[in-house]
């Protein structure tokens, strides 16, 4: 089985810092892994990233820009990574294109998977930890920072939306998700994902 996880969460919920600490825990354990994330990985898919969070543009363009990425970043970094072996954690993946095109956006399901078939049919997480906080009473939101980029800029409604499409994906697939609810201490949260991965053989 390839081994492969993502991470994945709303804007602003710590998705990012629980990434950072899983790498530094892996590493003070002496467990190799391959860190990378989307959109993003590669050269070519770190400018389409700059574009789709810079520039407006239709909600079927902007979905298959992320899918452009995708294939591109699986090609290069992630079956290469889990081909040899390696574990794989990437900051978003498919869930994402799911929640925020597909859900938010409102071009369906279906659609996304079809723009991403040819990316990620022989390309799934073996698991996906779920930051599960309301994007609204996230810890950004909380103390007032604002990143400037096109996604963080979208409505509230927008948002909420992101989190249902999630929240309907962890019914859909609850075999691969893992649901962690964030703590202040963003230490006990780390220590809650680990716990979850070690349970499930996937790190030691």
């Amino acid at each position: 089985m390839d081994r492969f996880i993502s991470i994945e969460g709303c804007e602003g919920v710590g998705k990012s810092t629980q990434v950072k600490y899983l790498k530094e825990y892996l590493e003070a354990t002496g467990q190799q892994a391959v860190f990378t994330r989307e959109p993003g990985g590669t050269p070519v898919a770190e400018k389409i990233r700059d574009i789709i969070l810079k520039e407006q543009m239709s909600e079927l363009c902007e979905a298959h820009l992320f899918a452009a990425a995708r294939i591109e970043h699986i090609k290069q970094v992630i079956l290469p990574a889990t081909s040899q072996g390696k574990l794989v954690v990437c900051d978003r993946f498919i869930d994402s294109s799911l929640a925020y095109q597909g859900y938010a956006r409102g071009l369906g399901a279906e659609k996304i998977m079809e723009i991403n078939d040819f990316a990620v049919k022989n390309c799934m997480p073996q698991c996906t930890v779920f930051i599960d906080m309301n994007p609204l009473n996230s810890w950004r939101k909380q103390k007032g920072k604002v990143i400037d980029d096109r996604m963080e800029e979208e409505s509230a409604e927008f948002h909420l939306a992101v989190y249902e499409g999630f929240k309907k994906l962890v019914e859909l697939y609850p075999e691969r998700f893992i649901c962690i609810v964030p703590q202040e201490d963003k230490l006990l949260t780390a220590e809650s994902i680990v716990e979850a991965l070690r349970t499930r053989g996937i790190i030691r």
